[in-house]
């Protein structure tokens, strides 16, 4: 192989490498905090509000709290949710002062319970984009992560079961 095709290949095969290792990640990490693939279901067109789910775990000793979410580049404002069932009555509440997250537990953001709701949303949630938010929490501070979308009405991301 001639040396100028070597450094070709090498450049391309850096280019392909730098692409893959800039591709958004599903875990992430933040002190004692382990969040667990962020994820929203796709929206049609038209549509003013979206879901997004993921999992918190708690390693530390000490509880935090998921306090705010926000997505500016998709919604107007984000809250954190509670949705219930309570005598057949199905109930959406916001929480504004966050969701406890309790030393060496963890909590689900998951369809049917809590779960963080995108509003006011700028542009629909398309299958297979990735929406970068941040979650702030009150010890671990701010998150950058990535919401990956699925199709609409998904239960649970492509490939993932909890």
């Amino acid at each position: 192989m001639h040396p100028r095709s070597v450094v070709r290949l090498a450049a391309a095969a850096a280019l392909v490498l730098a692409g893959l290792s800039s591709a958004p990640a599903h875990d992430y990490k933040a002190g004692p905090l382990a969040i667990d693939h962020p994820w929203a279901r796709a929206t049609p067109g038209g549509t003013t509000v979206g879901g997004g789910y993921l999992v918190v775990t708690n390693s530390g000793g000490a509880a935090d709290r998921l306090l705010a979410v926000a997505a500016p580049d998709v919604a107007g404002r984000v809250e954190i949710h509670e949705m219930a069932t309570t005598n057949g009555v199905m109930t959406m509440r916001a929480l504004p002062a966050g969701l406890p997250i309790p030393p060496g537990g963890k909590i689900e953001l998951k369809p049917g319970g809590f779960h963080v709701m995108f509003l006011d949303l700028k542009r629909p949630l398309a299958a297979g984009e990735s929406v970068p938010a941040v979650l702030t929490f009150e010890k671990a501070g701010a998150v950058p992560v990535s919401f990956k979308v699925e199709a609409i009405g998904a239960s649970q991301p492509k490939g993932h079961a909890h």
